[in-house]
């Protein structure tokens, strides 16, 4: 993150005694890329390596789907069952080397903490609102927040009412897009947000309880379960860089232009090798001769996900609400047809869809398998003079598509 944040009590000095009541406290220095990367310090009542019990490792088993056919997807996700919790209840869509993209309907609430130690996370939350409780304090989210995680963050949701979470995880660094920052870290003036939209743990509360606590912590491709004899919570205070935020994706300011403006301008959070964008309702182009659609592009080393969140799709050859699609590389995608001369003259979109761009192929689940309505790749079939739909707010202008 590039601003500095404290919650609690800390010393005046790094590495110099600091006690709780008589107690020495264990120093923590939580931080990326060794010691060359932003940190934060935190102050344990107990040490941090303190383990009661080390229990079963559980590898993760991905259950590929692979195609016959290389074509354009459509996944229904709406009307898929909740099932498990925040974390276990999380079901992989596709995944590649650098992130892997999943849906989560939680029936229950977590029993245990859990840690991602190996990747950095983002999710976005469709509908459901709660509090990410962390070991830097409390993180209150409601629907349309982008809830990051830090790698090494231990938490766990708590939940109010249903939920329905897009999840991305990637073991390289999600960050705010360098060019949106000036050299100091600070966000620039034409930023599509600011820092007052960036929203830091509120409330930092200190647990003291002994007893059994455990851990699963996401390492090696595998699930790792440690049993504590603390609550880990137990920080007394901490600063630094490196903590768990929000993001409400209606805080998002699109960009507009004369003519259509590109995805980058959508962009919102890089990570390695990938990209998340936010399409959001914004007013469209004003050049008298301007088509305010996408135009057809091919994605020649990239593959396009698009969950779609809230607005009028019907004009979008049957995407609605929590649909997926998925334009793979090598082979062309755009708008419908019809679309552009049925745009020309509109002058605002409704839409909310988010996006996530990859540079390397994404493998499919064969959970997904089973989401795939089998027809999308012959949407843009047409024969000529067919009439197309008349709705006053065509899907396809905020979702790049």
């Amino acid at each position: 993150m590039p601003f500095y944040q404290r919650l609690g009590e800390v010393p005046r000095k790094r590495h110099i005694q600091f006690r709780d009541n008589g107690l020495l406290l264990t120093e923590e220095v939580f931080g990326l890329e060794g010691f060359s990367g932003n940190e934060s310090i935190l102050y344990h009542l107990q040490s941090p390596c303190r383990v009661r019990e080390i229990g079963a490792f559980e590898p993760i088993e991905r259950d590929e789907w692979v195609p016959e056919c290389h074509a354009h997807r459509h996944l229904r996700t709406w009307d898929v069952p909740p099932a498990g919790d925040e974390i276990g209840g999380r079901r992989l869509l596709m995944w590649n080397e650098d992130v892997e993209i999943s849906l989560c309907r939680p029936a229950e609430t977590m029993d245990s903490f859990y840690r991602n130690g190996e990747g950095d996370e983002v999710v976005f939350v469709h509908e459901g609102k709660g509090t990410l409780e962390t070991i830097f304090g409390n993180v209150p989210y409601r629907d349309g927040d982008y809830v990051v995680i830090p790698r090494g963050t231990t938490y766990r949701f708590a939940p109010e009412g249903p939920q329905r979470h897009l999840v991305f995880e990637s073991p390289g660094l999600i960050e705010i897009p360098r060019r949106y920052r000036n050299h100091y870290g600070q966000l620039l003036e034409h930023a599509p947000y600011y820092h007052r939209d960036i929203h830091p743990p509120t409330e930092l509360q200190t647990h003291r309880e002994k007893g059994d606590f455990v851990v699963k912590v996401r390492v090696r491709d595998g699930y790792q379960t440690y049993v504590l004899d603390y609550h880990p919570f137990d920080v007394v205070g901490w600063d630094g860089y490196v903590y768990p935020w929000t993001f409400s994706i209606h805080d998002f300011e699109p960009i507009t232009g004369r003519i259509h403006m590109p995805p980058p301008a959508h962009q919102t959070f890089e990570g390695h090798n990938f990209v998340i964008c936010s399409f959001c309702p914004r007013k469209l182009d004003f050049d008298p001769l301007a088509i305010p659609i996408p135009y057809h592009h091919s994605n020649v080393n990239s593959e396009e996900m698009i969950y779609y969140v809230s607005g009028n799709f019907s004009s979008r050859k049957a995407v609605d609400v929590g649909s997926v699609t998925l334009h793979p590389s090598g082979i062309p995608h755009g708008p419908h047809p019809g679309l552009a001369e049925k745009s020309i003259g509109m002058t605002e979109t409704h839409e909310l869809a988010v996006m996530c761009d990859t540079f390397r192929p994404l493998r499919l689940t064969t959970f997904a398998r089973g989401l795939d309505d089998g027809t999308y790749a012959y949407s843009w079939y047409e024969e000529p003079g067919a009439a197309t739909t008349t709705d006053d707010d065509p899907a396809g202008v905020t979702s790049h598509l």
